[in-house]
Order: C-alpha cells, then structure tokens, then sequence
C-alpha cells in the first residue's frame, strides 16, 4: 500500500515537474524573442512576466475548482493547461499571441499549486506528510533542471530553436493528464465538502492499512469534527478567527519571492553572461544541479528538522550567498563593462535583424530607433572602456564589443568563479529552506474547510510578487547595476530571518487537525 500511496503522491507532484519546465523554459528563449520582434524593455518584461500573471489568476481562482470539482478533476484540467500552452507558444508568430499562450499555461501552474500540493497532504499519513508534499517542491526542481538541460540541447538548432524549447513540454504534459485518471479522490475532500463519509472512508482503509475500521471511522470523526457545520463555501475566510494562518501563508509567500529566487531562475544565462561566463547556459545547468541536490537534502531533512529550522539554515544561507555577491557586482568595474559590451552586441542584432526582416514591412522610424539605440549603448560602453573611436557598419562595431567583452571577462578570473560559487550556494540554500518548506507549510496551516482558500491566498501573494518581479526586472537591469539587486535581496533575507524567529511555529509531525488547535483555532 505504501508503494500505491507514493505513487498517487508523485502523480500529483508532476505538476510541479510542468510548473518548473513551463516557467523556466521561457530563459532560453526571452532573448531570442526579444531579438526576433524588437521588444521594448516594458513590452519584453510583459512577454516574460505573461505566464506569471495566468499565474496570479490561476492562484487566486485554484481554490474554487479545487473545492467544486475536487483535488482529483482539477489536478487533471491543469495537464490540458499546460499542453495547449505548449502548443500554442511554438507556434506564435507574434508577441501577442505568445503572451496569450504563456498566460494559459501560467493559469495552470497557478492552479497547480493550489492543489497538488493540497491533494498530498490530505492523502498523506501525518509523520511522511513533509517529504510526501515536498515532492511537488522536488519535482518543480527536476522540471527546472530538465528545461535548462533542454534548453541547452536545443539552443544549437537554428532560428526556430526557441519554438522547439516551448513546444517540447507538449509530451509530458500529455503523460501526466493520463496518469490523473488513476488517483483517489481525496478522503478530507469527500467528508469535508461533499458529505460523503463511505467513500472516505473506503481510501483512508487504502491509505492506512494496518488500521482496522474502528481506527479509520475515528480517523473519520476527526475529520468531521473539524470542518464547521455549515458548508465550506459559506464560512468567513477573511476573519480574525484566521488571521494567524493568513499572515503566516502571506509572509512566507512574501519573502520567498523577495528572496530574488525567480529572477535569477529566470534570467540565469542573462545574470550569467554578466558575469562574463562565455557559455552562460552551460553554467545555468550548475544551478538546476545544484538545486536539484539540495531539494534532496530538504526532503530528507524537513521531517526530521523541522521547518522552521530549515527556514533559518536557508535564511542564513541567503544572507551570505547575496552579500557577497553584491559585494563582488559592485566593487569589479569590469561586470560593467561586460554589461555594457553585451548591451551593444544586443542592440547591434536589432539593427541586423530589422535591416534583413522579409516577412513583414519596417518601419524608417523603427530602424531609426534601433540606430539610436545602438548609439547610446555604444556611448556607455566607450565610457568604461577603450572602446572609443568612430566605427563603420554594425559588424565593426559588433567586433569591438565582442573583444572588449572577452577581455573583461578574462580580467574578472576568479570574481566570475566568485558569483557563480555565490550563485550555487544561493539556490542551495532556497532549495534546502524555502524551497522545501513553502507548498507544505501553507498546506498544513489552514483547516479543513479553508485550506482551498488558503492554499489559493499563499499562491496568489506569492505569484503577483513573482509577476511583478519579472515584469520590472528588464526595465531595472538596464537601469541599475546588477549589485544593488543582490543588496536589496540580501536585506529583505535579514527580515526573513527576524521573522521566522520571532513569529514561525513547527508543525513537524503534527495533525493536520491538532495543527488548528496549536493555532488557536476552534
């Protein structure tokens, strides 16, 4: 039986193996798509952001699919999401279209986690309902891993690379909706919202084997006991009774994102490329490794620790990681250097592209601004370099920036190796703290009869935070140095540390009943 229930649990955690793909699919892609029809930095930062904003949506509506159709229907629809997503993405001719289709895929890893999430630790047995619902977490990291490996193999493809890295994910999108049919309804789901105790009681016999049925109709009672008399649709979510859960579930949510985990997921060859490694997405696939290893270790530790003192070890890991990063961004003037180089090289395609575009008329004021572009970019990089002197054609000036670059690059030694090494060390320590603890926190926190909804609070804060990190992030990076980012985020780890401290309870090992009652929650 134990094998059946794992199996049921990793089911339901693919759909983080399609969250990690789909949303981090995209950092092969966004430069190509920036290139191929001339995104401004605002409309690029929507285009990237799209699928984070179906996010926001699917997050914020998860709970009420996930209450009305149940855990198991909608873990099912989310695969038809994230596959015409897929579909739809490779075939975009235009930014419109693609920021259509991101946004439906972003509706399903919304939904996503909501309920799988959810649905795992209402199946699971409360001593391995850590790990077990931390395998979405891990599965969201295998997801991440597989898109930067993909990302990787594919990039060697020619001009259509970028639609075989979006379109790939149509496979397995296909296989996890047909593995769907073959999970349980969940038993808290059946007692708590459709009243139907027999069946319940049928999968909790499943789920817990070695308890005879005087076990399981007590294990029945509890449930019941804990859901209001009332239906769940109609009982008060925003309510002082609930206020404990809700701040927790809002602030965990909150400083995960500020931790600038999705940033520099998303923008890691970009962040990379800064950091004058040649072959950025190579170096990207260290990371997914890295997280990978880490996540690991978080599921093997978070029943055994705990998850608040995962949350420290994390904390104190982002801390220093983005510190000493800032540090070294901010104190090497040749990162800049690099920077600007890139922003030439860039701003040279442009120019290249739209004098060579056949498939649609440019505009003179379209090339013109290209031009400009180009000009101002080439301005900021004579004023960190010798990059200096009148150049003829684009080639020549594309030629100067690329070995302005690779000698910066060469300059910078160790300080590359330094950021990578910080960067490293900065995933592991989200993957081994947040990264394993935040899906199972926020599943654990609510009561029964509001864990849909509270499940779909957590999500929304976190994902409206992701989306309008990633819709700045363009805009800022062309703006400011890259080390006051990673100074921003590592004062907002110093907050997170004083929080779980002061205000984070442990909830290893307990009762998803009794869970309440420690949150003084009748």
């Amino acid at each position: 039986m134990q094998n059946r229930l794992f199996i049921w649990s990793l089911t339901a955690a693919l759909a983080g193996f399609l969250f990690g793909f789909d949303t981090v699919v995209i950092s092969g892609a966004e430069k190509t798509i920036q290139s191929l029809w001339q995104l401004s930095p605002g409309t690029h930062g929507w285009a990237m952001s799209m699928a984070l904003w179906g996010t926001v949506l699917g997050s914020m509506i998860g709970g009420f699919p996930t209450d009305r159709l149940g855990r198991k229907s909608t873990l099912l629809w989310i695969g038809v999401l994230y596959f015409v997503s897929a579909i739809w993405s490779a075939a975009a001719t235009d930014v419109y279209s693609f920021m259509i289709a991101r946004f439906i895929g972003g509706v399903g890893v919304g939904i996503s986690t909501v309920a799988a999430p959810l649905y795992i630790s209402e199946i699971s047995p409360s001593g391995q309902r850590g790990w077990m619902a931390g395998m979405f977490q891990f599965n969201i990291v295998f997801g991440i891993l597989v898109a930067l490996v993909s990302n990787a193999l594919i990039s060697g493809l020619g001009e259509n690379a970028w639609r075989w890295m979006l379109g790939v994910e149509a496979i397995p999108a296909i296989l996890y909706t047909l593995f769907c049919f073959g999970l349980p309804k969940s038993p808290r789901w059946l007692i708590a919202v459709k009243k139907d105790r027999l069946t319940a009681e049928k999968i909790l016999t499943q789920i817990n084997p070695e308890s005879d049925q005087a076990k399981v109709s007590s294990m029945a009672d509890e449930i019941e006991q804990s859901a209001p008399q009332e239906d769940a649709s109609n009982g008060k979510f925003w309510s002082s009774q609930l206020r404990k859960p809700i701040a927790l579930a809002f602030l965990i949510a909150f400083f995960n994102q500020l931790s600038g985990i999705n940033i520099i997921l998303y923008f890691a060859p970009r962040l990379l490329g800064l950091a004058g490694f040649e072959d950025p997405f190579t170096a990207a696939i260290g990371l997914g490794l890295v997280n990978l290893v880490f996540t690991f270790v978080g599921l093997w530790l978070i029943d055994k620790l705990g998850r608040k003192s995962l949350l420290l070890i994390g904390s104190i890991g982002y801390i220093l990681s983005l510190g000493v990063c800032g540090w070294a961004f901010l104190t090497n003037d040749d990162f800049k250097v690099v920077s600007n180089a890139q922003n030439v090289i860039d701003a040279a395609g442009v120019v290249s592209m739209l004098d060579s575009v056949d498939y649609r008329e440019v505009s003179d004021s379209e090339k013109a601004n290209a031009r400009a572009a180009l000009g101002k970019a080439s301005v900021e990089l004579a004023k960190d370099s010798d990059a200096s002197g009148a150049r003829n054609g684009v080639a020549e000036i594309v030629t100067v920036a690329e070995e302005v670059k690779a000698a910066a690059s060469k300059r910078l030694g160790s300080s590359s190796y330094l950021v990578l090494g910080c960067l490293l060390a900065f995933i592991a320590s989200h993957a081994v703290g947040q990264g394993a603890v935040i899906w199972v926190f926020i599943s654990e926190i609510f009561p029964n009869s509001h864990r849909a909804a509270g499940q779909a609070f957590g999500c929304f804060t976190h994902w409206i935070l992701a989306a309008l990190l990633t819709l700045l992030f363009p805009i800022v990076i062309a703006n400011v140095d890259a080390g006051w980012l990673f100074v921003f985020f590592c004062f907002m780890m110093c907050l997170q540390l004083l929080w779980v401290v002061t205000m984070v309870p442990e909830t290893k090992g307990v009762p998803l009943e009794k869970i309440q009652k420690m949150l003084g929650l009748n």
